[in-house]
């Protein structure tokens, strides 16, 4: 179902995942933030003068590294969960549209899989996914407007995590969602159910025989014989019925990419295109179904494995339970965030001051370890704009 131009991308390549493969990445970010923190906390007490000999007997009174109770796999996942819908909620507080709300809550979930909240909290983390997407998505949005909407937040607070954010993210901001996938669909089973479905340039053999066998209105009235989504319901009986019943599906299938779709791990485990079509089996499964057989013969062997794929992915996208939180969810929450609070790398929470530090590093040490010969190239550059700037009328246009 994906085209060579998908697997080219850098979603595929770098953030696509068996979940067996994903859950070791988790359980190793976490096992080494762990150790860090525990090291951190270590460094800390040493440094404030806890650590001293108790009359000299060798016996340190300092923490052992073994009472820091670390966050678990599961407890980092709930909590980053938890603030991916923050984010979405602010997101449609602010009325960005869908797809830099769906950007931003990526970039906090791909970010999350090489850092560990112990190391920096999605609290602090979060609004600088949101900007940045912003920016990736083309959505002009002003720093200080974004800043004032946000309580307690100034423009520092946004900007200083970003190199970090960049970093975890490898420096590819392109995030594919299914939200287009899903509109072309339901584009061609609207086409289908007016009759005025026409063959598709570049299909594969298959499908153009498939559609030499099928004509449109064979395909109209195929239609109309399909089960209801549910059971009990009316058949449809006009194109009208089968054009509303396509625009309920979609609706919903709509809100599923918007809500489950980005809070579990369907992005990292599936392709755009599969996850569409299994929030489309989870809201019409004979829909779905029609639709597959437009674009596969049944005697096509890909068919059976990619049901059994959308299946698997429409079983995940049911799973989600952070689109709405009960009290007994906020109070487990809320002990979580208590025991992060005991477990936070000490070093990792100035965010502020660690990005103004990387920039006066950078300022000093920039040209550490490079060529002479290029230090002083750059000097000679930036001797050069100088002058340029410093002119009224500008550098020469030349001859």
């Amino acid at each position: 179902m994906e085209d060579d131009i998908y697997r080219s991308s850098t979603q595929f390549r770098l953030w696509s995942f068996t979940e067996d493969s994903l859950a070791s990445l988790r359980a190793t970010t976490n096992s080494l933030a762990a150790a860090r923190v525990k090291d951190a906390i270590q460094r800390l007490h040493a440094k404030d003068g806890m650590e001293y000999d108790m009359e000299g007997d060798g016996i340190s009174n300092s923490i052992n590294q073994r009472d820091v109770d670390c966050l678990t796999v599961e407890e980092e996942l709930k909590l980053v969960s938890f603030y991916c819908s923050k984010a979405m909620e602010f997101a449609k507080f602010i009325a960005f549209p869908t797809n830099v709300m769906a950007t931003a809550v990526q970039y906090l979930k791909r970010f999350y899989l090489s850092n560990s909240p112990m190391t920096y909290h999605p609290k602090q983390m979060m609004p600088s996914a949101l900007f940045l997407a912003t920016k990736t998505e083309n959505h002009y949005t002003s720093l200080n407007s974004f800043a004032s909407k946000l309580p307690k937040t100034t423009t520092e607070d946004v900007l200083a995590p970003e190199f970090l954010l960049t970093q975890g993210l490898r420096f590819t901001f392109d995030v594919r969602h299914p939200q287009r996938g899903l509109e072309g669909g339901f584009m061609e089973l609207s086409a289908l159910a007016t009759g005025n479905y026409s063959s598709v340039p570049g299909a594969s053999a298959a499908y153009n025989a498939l559609q030499q066998q099928m004509t449109s209105t064979t395909l109209q009235q195929y239609m109309l014989q399909l089960e209801p989504a549910i059971k009990g319901k009316p058949k449809a009986r006009s194109t009208h019925d089968l054009q509303a019943r396509i625009q309920t599906a979609h609706g919903k299938a709509k809100e599923i990419l918007k809500t489950s779709a980005l809070l579990t791990d369907a992005y990292f485990l599936y392709t755009p295109s599969q996850i569409w079509l299994a929030a489309l089996l989870l809201v019409d499964e004979p829909l779905a179904l029609f639709y597959l057989d437009t674009k596969l013969p049944g005697s096509d062997s890909i068919k059976p494995k990619l049901t059994v794929t959308l299946q698997a992915c429409a079983e995940l996208l049911r799973s989600s339970e952070w689109a709405n939180l009960g009290e007994a969810e906020m109070k487990e929450l809320t002990k979580i965030d208590k025991k992060l609070y005991e477990c936070r790398n000490p070093e990792k929470m100035d965010l502020i001051g660690i990005n103004k530090a990387q920039k006066r590093d950078g300022q000093v040490n920039g040209d550490a370890g490079l060529d002479e010969k290029i230090i002083k190239k750059r000097k000679l550059e930036r001797e050069s704009r100088s002058k340029e700037e410093d002119s009224v009328f500008g550098p020469s246009l030349g001859n």
